[in-house]
């Protein structure tokens, strides 16, 4: 009897230590700078870009996941060409997945920053070719205000660099 009330006592220790620091887990982990920046684009974001067929509308959604250690992006929502591309730091410094179309995943990592543009190329232990297989090679985002961003994706498609078609984004206000 003595080993199961010590059991239990020791069982509620646990679970009230548990639920403690879950409750510390609500509070977001600091990012590095350039993450920080990045979870500013929290929300709806317009405009226009060409696909190679011409100007098309486009809305970027972005959102914080993880206890906001993850922002997502979405493009193209609820149509059958909606992206999804996930922001986190990986060893302290800013990468990304992107989920793509072309059935595959280019992950990049920071190349560079400044105080106006991030840029990300492209990661090779991601598992693509890319001599061999076409892809989203790599990204720049500019913040050109608070409510402005210009992002630049170069891709790569059957071995070849295409040309980068900036495209500028506005915030949606609510």
């Amino acid at each position: 009897m003595k080993a199961k009330i010590t059991s239990l006592g020791i069982a509620l220790l646990l679970a009230a230590a548990v639920g403690t620091s879950a409750g510390d887990s609500n509070q977001p982990k600091p990012g590095s700078s350039e993450f920080e920046r990045m979870k500013t684009l929290v929300g709806s974001w317009t405009g226009k870009t060409d696909l190679g067929q011409g100007p098309v509308d486009i809305t970027l959604q972005y959102r914080l996941l993880a206890g906001g250690t993850v922002l997502e992006e979405r493009c193209f929502v609820n149509t059958p060409h909606e992206m999804v591309t996930m922001y986190y730091d990986q060893g302290g410094k800013l990468a990304m997945t992107h989920y793509c179309i072309m059935g595959n995943r280019p992950g990049m990592k920071l190349k560079s920053s400044d105080a106006k543009t991030i840029t990300f190329d492209f990661d090779a232990t991601c598992g693509i070719n890319p001599k061999q297989e076409s892809h989203m090679h790599a990204l720049r985002i500019t913040f050109d205000d608070a409510d402005t961003i210009t992002t630049s994706c170069q891709a790569i498609m059957e071995g070849k660099e295409m040309a980068e078609k900036p495209t500028t984004l506005k915030r949606v206000k609510s």
